[in-house]
């Protein structure tokens, strides 16, 4: 089990349950080291001044605010300081919405919220009320003297915390250049996508997705490892065809309409097979 992060307690009404924190998602990018190509050497970053090109020790490194281009105003940490907020160790539910009502472009990083053994009850209460009223918690707390906005939500017999972006942290549509709104579309046009998307609509199975790309990586710098030689294969350019709309709608539907019947005549033979064994 991942260590905790946070200890705290959930904080609703007159009620306070203490929880432990842990993350809920765990990235599985490729990373990559740079390296000096000639001896393979790892290479070292140096903070270096930009006037005299000499190399900078740390403790002379000091925060800067840019006001302008090369204008500076210089915080001290002292300063800063000050105005951290106050580490309650607190999720401070705040009010309750529901959960269609937040666009995803706010959630940001998930969590786990644990209870402690003394807790329990009151954790599983919540979880109940919040799963049969559909309702997401709207919270505050602190963590490493920040605070954060975040959705707290019942899932599956636990609690599940998002942190979000604040509304000045999201970029509006209003203005937004290239997006159409004065596009004419035809009712056979705006019907045959209707049906297209109807035609591949299905319930959400997470194990189905996988990271083709990041597998690759790892099967090519396995092959390497182990000495083979890797071709690069040859780029070549592919001129952008001219779509005609309906044609394209037209073969993806067809398209659609005969995978769904593949699906469906494997499935009888599965379930042959299944008997048979």
């Amino acid at each position: 089990m991942p260590r905790p992060i946070w200890t705290g307690s959930i904080s609703f009404g007159l009620v306070n349950v203490p929880v432990r924190l842990v993350t809920a998602t765990s990235a599985k990018d490729v990373r990559f080291h740079q390296l000096h190509g000639t001896d393979g050497a790892r290479i070292q970053q140096k903070r270096v001044c930009a006037v005299d090109g000499e190399e900078v020790p740390y403790e002379e490194i000091v925060k800067g605010y840019e006001l302008a281009p090369g204008q500076y105003v210089v915080i001290e940490p002292e300063e800063l300081a000050t105005l951290d907020p106050e580490a309650s160790h607190s999720i401070d539910l705040e009010e309750f919405v529901d959960l269609d009502q937040i666009d995803p472009i706010y959630f940001e990083k998930a969590y786990y919220l644990i209870p402690d053994k003394r807790a329990e009850k009151p954790y599983a209460l919540l979880v109940e009320a919040m799963t049969r009223t559909n309702k997401v918690g709207l919270a505050r707390f602190v963590m490493r003297t920040k605070q954060y906005l975040a959705a707290l939500r019942a899932k599956d017999n636990a609690l599940v915390l998002s942190t979000m972006l604040f509304d000045d942290e999201v970029v509006p549509l209003a203005g937004l250049e290239g997006v159409p709104d004065d596009v004419e579309l035809s009712d056979r046009e705006v019907a045959m996508a209707e049906q297209l998307v109807s035609s591949l609509a299905t319930d959400f199975e997470p194990a189905k997705y996988h990271d083709d790309y990041r597998q690759r990586v790892l099967d090519l710098i396995q092959a390497k490892a182990e000495g083979q030689v890797i071709a690069a294969p040859p780029v070549t350019e592919s001129a952008t065809p001219v779509v005609d709309l309906v044609a394209a709608l037209e073969a993806s539907l067809a398209a659609a309409k005969a995978k769904s019947n593949d699906a469906r005549s494997e499935k009888p033979a599965k379930a042959k097979e299944a008997k048979s064994a």
